[in-house]
Parts: structure tokens; C-alpha cells; sequence
């Protein structure tokens, strides 16, 4: 019998000279199982028992076996990766949005590629070729600016599915799950109107997005409706974090016609303008009336409390992600716009001219 010397030996059956390549085989014969059923376990595949999967999973562990994503994929014509890619993941509402379609895709063991493409459509293409190079299951997209409908289209007539977040592309042969942002921002500004402003201005937004352009359409719809000239008003275009609020400041005050209201493209252009509005003297809410758009974590919390949009972005999320394992599923899905209805959320930093707020507006 040999001495023991502290070493651990690999189970009965596993090889153990150096060098010796492991594999789906060796951890089913230990355990008198089918490789099948080993790689499903190692899957995560709810077809097996949930003891057999802890067994196959410690085993793996024990001998130093690493699962080969790429020779599965080439079996099963499935790589269990999603490409994900937005244009700020650092903005509070994509992180809502990510971490929402990100549970609903883990729960069915997809891995995900995340790219925060900034609006660079260059940058966003060498995610998509990377992806198409890793046999990724499918792509959910809020596109860059300069995203064209041809490639998008190109990507979908190659049998990969792709699903829209936030951004729309027209002409593309892809479902899109967004907001209602036309909807949201005419909701907003005829709330300034009720509330007696006739001077409001529109504050950022990249009118070659969709989202930019139908924000921007709201705005003026809610205006044209009450007899005011959208064009008689400072509209803004191209402001899209808190940096870009403050900078636009200097502007919003230096106007010949200062606007009692703005509206604010998102919660960080409103956030940073009300930050730099105080520190130059103008109360936000009482000495100008400000909103937001999207409803950001926070939004409610600060000083004045900011109205806004509640754009969904739980419900966007999943919707997104169920909508793409739906095609990956072989489902053919719809390409038309899954639009979600936005909740105006009434706070203290938007009250009619001139009036001061007691210590809080209820919602």
C-alpha cells in the first residue's frame, strides 16, 4: 500500500499524466452518466435533476475541468451569449434597463457581452463583428447615431436575432421596446402649461436619435396646442448628461426672453442645470420651474424634488430580453415598436411662476 504524502489524486477514471487533455467523458464515466446529460448540467439545463447537475458541477471543479463554450456551441448551434450594447451605460436609467433584461437572460443561462458604444457607430460595429465571431445567440441594441437600417437588416436576414432598446431605426426588420417619448415629454411640458408657464425651454437630446426627435416633437406638440410658438423658444439640442445641463446655463439666463420652465431631454441634463442654476442665484422650482425624463434613482430625493417621467425601465428591460429569447426560440416576432405608456410624476420643482413651495409636494 503507498504511503500517503499529502497529495490529492483525481477520481477513478480521470487521467492523471500531465498534458492529458480532460473531457465531457471522463467526468460521465466517473459518475455513470451520458456525456448528454454532463453537458447539460454544466449548461445549467433544467432537464436535469438539480442533485445530478451539483454532482457533474463539484466533479468538474475536483479535476480542474473547464467547459468548451466554442466546441458546444459547434453541437448545438447555440453559444448561450447575448450581446448587449447602449449608448451611456454610466446614465442611471440604462443601468435599470440592464440590470432588468439581464435577470430575465441569466434565468435561462445566457452570458452577456456588454458594450457602451457612446454613440460611436464604429465602436458599436466592431462589438456586433466580435459578437457574430463568438456564434452569439442574438444582439439587443439602443443603437448609436448613424446606425443605419441596411445593417441592422443584414444581421437579421443572417438568421441572428435582434432586438431594439429605447432607439428606434426605421425601415429595420427588428422589434423595438421603448417608450412612449412623444407621449412622455407633450405629458410634461402641458404640465408647465397648467401650471401657467408660456416661456418654456427644451434642453438637450440628439435630434438624430429617435428618442431625441420625439421628445423634441412632444415639446412642440404640447406648445402648438396651447397656441405658443415652439419656435419663439430656446430649444437646446445635443445635451444629454449633468455636464452638459451646467454648461447650457450661462445660455438659459444670458437669454434676451428668460423662460420661467424648461424641460429637461433627461433627469442628468435637469439635475445638473438645477445645480448651476442655484449657485448663480436662480432657485430651481420657485425662481424657474425645471422637469426632468426618466425617473432616475435619486430624482425624488433632491432639493427641489424633481418632476419627471417614469419611462419603465424594469418593464423595458424584461420586455427586451423576453422579446429576443423569443426569437432565439425560433419565434417569429412582430417588427414593430412594443411601446410602453410613460407615468408623469409631479414633485416640487416645477410649480407655476413666482410661487414659493412649502417643505413638500406630495406625488
Amino acid at each position: 500500500m503507498s504511503e500517503d504524502n499529502g497529495s490529492t489524486s483525481p477520481p477513478p477514471g480521470i487521467p492523471q499524466k500531465p498534458g492529458k487533455r480532460l473531457t465531457l467523458g471522463h467526468i460521465a464515466d466517473h459518475l455513470g452518466i451520458s456525456t448528454a446529460t454532463v453537458s447539460l448540467a454544466l449548461r445549467d439545463s433544467p432537464l436535469v435533476a438539480e442533485e445530478t447537475r451539483a454532482k457533474v458541477k463539484l466533479t468538474a471543479q475536483e479535476i480542474g475541468y473547464i467547459y468548451n463554450r466554442s466546441a458546444a456551441s459547434l453541437r448545438t448551434a447555440r453559444s448561450q451569449i447575448v450581446g448587449v450594447a447602449v449608448h451611456d451605460i454610466l446614465n442611471p436609467y440604462f443601468a435599470e434597463v440592464f440590470s432588468a433584461l439581464e435577470d430575465v437572460l441569466e434565468e435561462q443561462g445566457q452570458m452577456i457581452f456588454i458594450c457602451n458604444h457612446r454613440d460611436d457607430v464604429n465602436r458599436q460595429r466592431a462589438f456586433v463583428n466580435t459578437l457574430l465571431q463568438h456564434r452569439a445567440d442574438g444582439l439587443i441594441l439602443c443603437p448609436s447615431v448613424g446606425t443605419s437600417a441596411e445593417e441592422i437588416n443584414r444581421l437579421v436576414d443572417q438568421g441572428i436575432p435582434v432586438t431594439l432598446v429605447a432607439r428606434e431605426v426605421p425601415g429595420v426588420w427588428a422589434p423595438c421596446v421603448r417608450g412612449d417619448d412623444l407621449v412622455g415629454t407633450r405629458m410634461i411640458t402641458k404640465h408647465l402649461i397648467d401650471q401657467g408657464h408660456t416661456r418654456i425651454a427644451m434642453a438637450g437630446g440628439r435630434r438624430a436619435s429617435s428618442t431625441g426627435r420625439l421628445r423634441n416633437a412632444g415639446w412642440r406638440k404640447a406648445l402648438d396646442e396651447a397656441d405658443i410658438d415652439p419656435d419663439s423658444q430656446i430649444d437646446l439640442p445635443e445635451l444629454m448628461t449633468q455636464a452638459d445641463g451646467r454648461a447650457a446655463v450661462s445660455e438659459i439666463l444670458g437669454a434676451k426672453v428668460r423662460p420661467t420652465a424648461i424641460v429637461g431631454f433627461n433627469d442628468l441634463v435637469a439635475l445638473g442645470m438645477m445645480t448651476t442654476l442655484r449657485r448663480a442665484g436662480v432657485e430651481p422650482g420657485p425662481e424657474m420651474a425645471i422637469t426632468g425624463y426618466d425617473d432616475i434613482d435619486g430624482a425624488d430625493t433632491r432639493t427641489p424634488a424633481l418632476t419627471t417621467i417614469r419611462n419603465q425601465p424594469d418593464k423595458i428591460g424584461r420586455l427586451a430580453a423576453l422579446t429576443l429569447l423569443r426569437q432565439i426560440a425560433g419565434e417569429r416576432v412582430p417588427n414593430k415598436p412594443i411601446v410602453i405608456e410613460p407615468e408623469l410624476k409631479i414633485r416640487e420643482s416645477s410649480p407655476p411662476p413666482g410661487v414659493r413651495l412649502g417643505p413638500r409636494l406630495a406625488e
